[in-house]
């Protein structure tokens, strides 16, 4: 495979870590179906009104947590891809971090309280702290070489 032999082998790791990224979506997908079902909220409404259900809060704490993590997917898949090209080892366990973080953080948020989110899925924000910087040694690296 063309280009795939500049990389370095460790970086079938970053490679692993995103798929698994993949399957807690999928899983964040379910919840939120199931929470449809649950609080009676139909398709296509994103969210639900409290003057038309009494469930809305906790229907919207499970949507909004599988939003927000839709919203950061570019900026971790983007920063693994990249910062994984010099530092893989370091970017797949980040992203490791950034995995378990992501799942008590949404988690956290669907107990209807959005301040429990935050009890372990705060770290998220360190994770892909981590990974900018990984990305930024990375194009430092380019341009030095």
């Amino acid at each position: 495979m063309a280009g795939v032999e500049l990389l370095p082998k460790e970086y079938g790791y970053v490679v692993l870590v995103l798929v698994s990224y993949c399957f807690l979506n999928f899983w964040m997908s379910f919840q939120v179906g199931k929470a449809r079902k649950q609080y009676k909220v139909s398709y296509p409404i994103m969210y639900a009104t409290e003057a038309e259900n009494k469930n809305a809060k906790l229907f919207n704490c499970v949507q909004r947590g599988h939003q927000n993590s839709l919203e950061m997917m570019p900026k971790f898949f983007m920063l693994m891809i990249v910062g994984g090209i010099r530092h893989p080892l370091i970017c797949a366990s980040l992203g490791v971090v950034y995995i378990v973080s992501r799942y008590f953080y949404f988690t956290g948020y669907s107990t209807g309280d959005p301040q429990n989110r935050l009890n372990l899925g705060k770290y998220n924000f360190l994770a892909i702290m981590g990974l900018m910087i990984c990305s930024i040694s990375c194009g430092v690296s380019f341009l030095m070489s």
